[in-house]
């Protein structure tokens, strides 16, 4: 059976089962590999994408469950005009290898949607189910307050 899904703001019709997890979904049939995957069983945060502005684990979220509209990685901004917190990234150098970083600004987007003025404890505790091998979190950290503070300007 067909499922329409919104996903940065176009719409998809995917023929697949209902159980198969949102992440393939994005992966294998849309081909958006922004979205990573990294274990799973929703612990490492890799596959973070938003729902209705929810940050969730899409490795988790089967296709019948998706419950609104989807947002990527891909739909959060463009080489040519970035999110701000995707220029915060950049700015503070806060990838290594990258290879989480999708889930990590994604997580991140969600935390300034929500908390436009987070302390180091909100940053913390929103992110503590992004993992980063590369041990960049207070990297994470500056380009969070630094995009919160370029937020507050505009």
């Amino acid at each position: 059976m067909a499922t329409n899904l919104t996903i940065n703001g176009t719409s998809h019709q995917v023929d697949l089962p209902d159980d198969v997890p949102l992440l393939w979904v994005l992966r294998d049939e849309l081909g958006m590999t922004g979205t990573k995957y990294g274990c799973g069983v929703a612990a490492c945060g890799a596959c973070t994408v938003h729902i209705d502005g929810e940050a969730v684990r899409s490795c988790q979220v089967a296709l019948s469950d998706v419950w609104g509209d989807v947002a990527t990685i891909e739909g959060l901004g463009t080489p040519e005009a970035m999110a701000t917190i995707q220029q915060s990234w950049v700015d503070h150098q806060v990838a290594q290898c990258g290879f989480c970083q999708s889930g990590q600004i994604m997580q991140a987007a969600a935390l300034l949607a929500e908390n436009p003025s987070p302390t180091d404890a909100d940053i913390d505790d929103a992110m503590q189910g992004n993992l980063c091998r590369c041990g960049t979190y207070p990297r994470i950290r500056a380009a969070i307050h630094d995009a919160a503070s370029k937020l507050k300007e505009a």
